[in-house]
Parts: C-alpha cells; sequence; structure tokens
C-alpha cells in the first residue's frame, strides 16, 4: 500500500479523521507503520534523515527546529534538504511569511497555532488558548493568513474543542488536533505519551496504552540484579567454569613448559 500523499490527506478532510503520531526512534516508526498509522512525523535532525525510506508505505513529515532558521531563506533551504531525503510534508512554527516561501516552492506545509511552545511567552505560556472571544478572533485570522500563505494544513495545540471544531468546518486547511477535540481532521498524539515513557507530569490531552516507564524499572531492576549475582559468582568462585573456558591440551602444554626450562 503507498502511502498517502498531501492530495489523499486533504481528501479526507471531512470524510474521516487521520492518525498522526510522532516518533523519536525507527523502532517508533516501524512499529507505527505497521500498525497502520496513517502520518508519522518526527524533527528534522542529521540522526533521523534515513527514516522516512525506513517507513515507504506511511506519509511522513518531518519537523524543522524552531530556532534553527533565522530567515525564510534558511527555512526553506532546511525544508528541500528533508524533502531530498523522502519526507511528503515539513512542520514549520515560523510566520505566514516565511510559510509563505516554503509553500511558493511547492513545499507542502503544516503550519502551527494555539499553544506554540517556543512562543507561549505571548499566550501566557503552557495553557490553553482560545478561551476567550479576542483569542478566539486571533487565532481564526492566524488560521486565514496561514491559509493565504499557502499551508495545507495547520496544527492546533490545546485549542478549545468547539473552537477547533468550528475552525475546522470553515477552513481548507487540515486541521491537526493535539488536545484540541475530534472536530479536527486528524488526531496528533506523542509517541513517549501512548507508549507511557514519561514520569511526573503527564498531559491532560494525552492518552497512555501501555507503561514502558514501568518496564524500564523493572528492566533496570533486572540489570542491577544480574550484576550483583555476577560479583557473587566472582567472589565464591562460580563463575568462571569450565565451560566458559578455552582449554590448552596437556601434551601441547607440557612441551610448551619443558621448552620454556631449556630457555632458563
Amino acid at each position: 500500500m503507498a502511502a498517502l500523499t498531501v492530495r489523499d490527506l486533504r481528501a479526507l478532510k471531512g470524510v474521516r479523521q487521520i492518525c498522526f503520531v510522532q516518533i523519536t526512534s525507527e523502532e517508533q516508526a516501524l512499529a507505527a507503520a505497521q500498525a497502520g498509522m496513517d502520518m508519522i512525523g518526527t524533527a528534522f535532525r542529521p540522526e533521523n534523515r534515513h527514516l522516512p525510506k525506513a517507513v515507504p508505505e506511511t506519509h511522513f513529515q518531518f519537523g524543522l527546529q524552531w530556532g534553527d532558521h533565522a530567515c525564510s531563506t534558511e527555512a526553506l533551504r532546511a525544508a528541500m534538504q528533508a524533502m531530498q531525503y523522502g519526507t511528503q510534508s515539513i512542520y514549520c512554527a515560523m510566520s505566514p511569511q516565511v510559510v509563505e516561501v516554503l509553500a511558493r516552492e511547492g513545499v507542502p506545509v503544516i503550519a502551527h497555532v494555539g499553544l506554540v511552545p517556543p512562543k507561549a511567552t505571548w499566550t501566557g505560556g503552557f495553557r490553553a488558548v482560545g478561551k476567550t472571544k479576542e483569542q478566539a478572533l486571533m487565532l481564526w485570522q492566524e488560521v486565514r493568513d496561514f491559509e493565504s500563505a499557502g499551508a495545507f494544513a495547520v496544527e492546533m495545540e490545546v485549542i478549545p474543542a468547539n473552537l477547533a471544531a468550528y475552525i475546522t468546518r470553515r477552513s481548507s486547511l487540515l486541521t491537526i488536533s493535539l488536545g484540541s477535540g475530534a472536530g479536527c481532521d486528524v488526531q496528533y498524539l506523542f509517541s513517549a505519551d501512548i507508549l507511557g515513557e514519561n514520569r511526573g507530569h503527564f498531559p491532560r490531552h494525552a492518552k497512555a496504552y501501555r507503561d514502558f516507564a514501568g518496564e524500564r524499572d523493572r528492566l533496570q531492576s533486572e540489570r542491577v540484579a544480574a550484576y550483583r549475582e555476577y560479583i557473587a559468582d566472582i567472589q565464591k568462585g562460580a563463575f568462571p567454569e569450565t565451560r566458559h573456558l578455552v582449554a590448552m591440551k596437556d601434551d601441547e602444554f607440557d612441551e610448551f613448559k619443558a621448552a620454556l626450562e631449556k630457555l632458563a
């Protein structure tokens, strides 16, 4: 089965919800693809450049790291490099002016509104955005600006569900929900949350389907136990055993000792 193209994704707007996950390793990418994920995304870093080719049957998105690119030219150069490595779309949290430069050259861009972590100071920190009339109007205008700039999708992070659904129905953009409700076109979560890899704060919008952190704790306990058993075996002479050793034949050893005595 071929990976969904941008055209395929846009055709699914209003038809069914699209499943999207952020990954940080090849193991996660392969597992997500095998599970039937529609979209897989990760940061565009040197260690990740091979990943699109590892999951050729899944739509792959590379994200430009906010702060790595000081202007539209730098962002465009990075986006084009990412496309050469096989990604089908680019996440870019920069301004509509930058998005327009990328889109003009045919780069399929996913923009970002709502809680944008690097810009959270402007919206009051790590909290929902759009709970007031003023913020809702601001979000609507930002979506319109990205739409005019040529983006094909927009990530909506921690926006009230009714507002996100309203905007979704009135925008041609694919809307990607990260904590913004089922009224968006795409549902998006981080693998770390899905797999239960984190300790401490767990986002309200996320759902853990496994307890990898607990499994890591169990494995760490097993490591400690194994090392302790190894130390104990050495101390009581139980390791190494004969089966762990290489033997020299007696006659060869006798000849070796005789040869040494002649040299003495």
